[in-house]
């Protein structure tokens, strides 16, 4: 048992990132029911969509599971009004400031964890009262911050100046992986890349090869002028970079990005006009695997890790 194992009364500490459009109540219930945190994402879903889902997610595992709340989603408060109504304990926030609504989802009993992208905001979640940190790194797949502190230069700066559980997140898939972010200081891991390519993952089966083919260099960050997401490098990309070539204004990057780009890229499938979000650690998966295998290889591999960690000579 370690900080994460017992805050969520969770097996390993092993977190599924609320990915928009890979989220759904499938992977969710999987992870949770092989001893991880199975969450639940809530940006890619209408509120009644995300009541089907917290349904379904607890007849599928009795379980503990949570749900991510981009606090930028314009129906927020129909969102935390049926996460309540549906009795979900672990609400994990993003994308906006943690005061909001950290205390009212206190109050009603439920443990609350913001992700941050850096130690500035990391100290300002825990001032706010949230249980405990995700420090993401921009290797990650999706959305990022601005700075591009990468994970393992991140995490031991947040374990320095915050006392709470710390999660890190960004560029990890492997038990290796996870070792060398726990040495660093975190508590536990947040994976969001390898689980996408999982059997349960909702993201399309277009997608989820496309990441297995993913290689080295495959992913870059763009878009920081909106919101800075990493993306696979396919033609919708290479057209905003086109269009970076003619010093755009925001109002051109705005119309080439559209609606629902990201939605017709990892759900829908597109692999020319989606916007295909996924973590530079792509390159370090080869196939798609039930989510308790992913889990079961990934405490393998972190055991025989620092097993190996022990014998090492300096």
């Amino acid at each position: 048992m370690n900080k994460i194992t017992t805050l969520f009364n969770i097996k390993y500490p092993i977190i599924q990132a609320g990915m928009i459009w890979n989220s759904g109540y499938k992977l969710a219930s999987a992870v949770s029911n092989a001893g991880g945190l199975g969450i639940i994402g809530a940006g890619s879903m209408y509120p009644e969509v995300l009541r089907e889902h917290i349904q379904k997610c607890k007849k599928a595992t009795s379980k503990p599971f949570g749900v991510n709340v981009p606090m930028l989603y314009p129906n927020i408060d129909e969102i935390i009004n049926i996460i309540i109504d549906e009795g979900v304990k672990i609400v994990f926030t993003s994308a906006g400031n943690p005061k909001t609504w950290t205390s009212f989802l206190k109050e009603k009993g439920i443990t609350v964890v913001h992700v941050v992208s850096s130690t500035i905001f990391a100290l300002k979640a825990q001032e706010a009262g949230v249980d405990a940190i995700v420090a993401e790194g921009f290797e990650a797949g999706g959305h990022n911050g601005r700075d591009e502190t990468t994970t393992f230069t991140l995490i031991p700066m947040v374990r320095e100046k915050i006392t709470i559980p710390l999660i890190a997140a960004g560029g990890i898939a492997t038990g290796k992986g996870m070792l060398a972010a726990m040495i660093l200081g975190a508590d536990g891991v947040q994976i969001g890349s390898r689980f996408a390519a999982s059997t349960e993952s909702s993201a399309h089966e277009n997608f989820k090869q496309t990441i297995v083919d993913v290689k080295e260099g495959g992913t870059q960050l763009t878009l920081k002028e909106l919101a800075p997401v990493r993306l696979i490098k396919n033609k919708f990309y290479q057209d905003v970079q086109a269009l970076y070539e003619k010093c755009p204004t925001k109002e051109e990057l705005v119309a080439l990005l559209g609606r629902a780009r990201a939605k017709r890229g990892m759900f829908e499938g597109d692999l020319e006009e989606g916007e295909l979000e996924i973590g530079q650690i792509a390159g370090l998966i080869h196939d798609i695997k039930p989510a308790a295998d992913i889990i079961e290889e990934m405490i393998s591999d972190f055991e025989e890790a620092r097993k190996q960690t022990l014998n090492l000579d300096f």
